[in-house]
């Protein structure tokens, strides 16, 4: 494996991130924090707990995904389009490096800035509501893999997207929404039939679900699906993104 390939690309990606701070860093933790604000402070003050646990703490993972979901599309997605926008991703595959190396700088550098957003959203979480971790390690653990698979899905809208407006239409018309219907600010179980059932063919749902349990040890679906589903997930994008280099789909023309 040529680890000083890898470590060229993942550097130059981090380093995009250091020079746009302020659109990488502080805008989506200064946005979700608006929403600890909104809904924790002010709103979650007046409703009543769901299962145990007060609102403005029980939105707390809900929001973390959130942050975490999209930020990893757009890390990865950007890092892969521009190289193909602008013609030097031939320069990357001219060189004597292989595709798992391409994507693991390219993966690895959008899902390090993805969990580092995610951490830092949780440390300032605590300055407006009290919150635990009951399962720290299950929480970091499936902090990285979701940031790791969604990486990988903004890795592959990347390639796929032939414009800027392209890079936007999936993560704005579909993830951000299956988000916010995937039991984000609410727990499943509280919708009638026949939308609670409608709801388990939501994915992000078990992404949520687990997040929470690693927090207070309930969710909405059982902790060994939701990481069976991720995983399930992951390997759909690990086997497209093979068939992608396999083929040279939108890198080759």
């Amino acid at each position: 494996m040529n680890v000083y390939a890898i470590r060229a690309i993942y550097k130059f990606e981090m380093s995009r991130t250091f020079r746009t701070l302020m659109q990488s860093i502080a805008s989506p933790v200064l946005s979700t924090s608006l929403y600890f604000i909104v809904f924790g402070t002010a709103i979650g003050s007046r409703m009543g707990n769901i299962d145990g646990i007060s609102y403005g703490a029980f939105i707390i993972p809900g929001l973390v995904m959130l942050s975490l979901l999209s930020e990893s599309i757009s890390n990865a997605s950007f890092g892969i389009f521009f190289p193909k926008f602008s013609g030097t991703i031939y320069e990357v595959l001219s060189a004597p490096v292989s595709a798992m190396e391409i994507v693991i700088g390219y993966v690895g550098a959008a899902a390090t800035k993805s969990v580092t957003l995610g951490l830092l959203i949780l440390f300032t979480a605590q300055l407006f509501v009290d919150y635990h971790i009951e399962h720290p390690i299950w929480m970091l653990a499936f902090l990285i893999l979701t940031a790791i698979t969604f990486s990988l899905f903004g890795f592959i809208i990347g390639i796929w997207a032939d414009d800027f407006q392209k890079l936007q239409v999936i993560p704005l018309m579909v993830v951000t929404p299956l988000t916010f219907l995937g039991g984000a600010f609410y727990s499943i179980s509280m919708l009638p039939e026949p939308w609670q059932t409608l709801t388990l063919f939501n994915p992000v749902v078990y992404l949520i679900s687990g997040f929470r349990w690693a927090f207070y040890g309930v969710a909405d679906v059982n902790v060994v699906v939701s990481l069976g589903m991720t995983m399930v997930f992951l390997l759909i994008c690990l086997t497209t993104v093979w068939w992608i280099f396999r083929s040279g789909y939108r890198l080759r023309t």
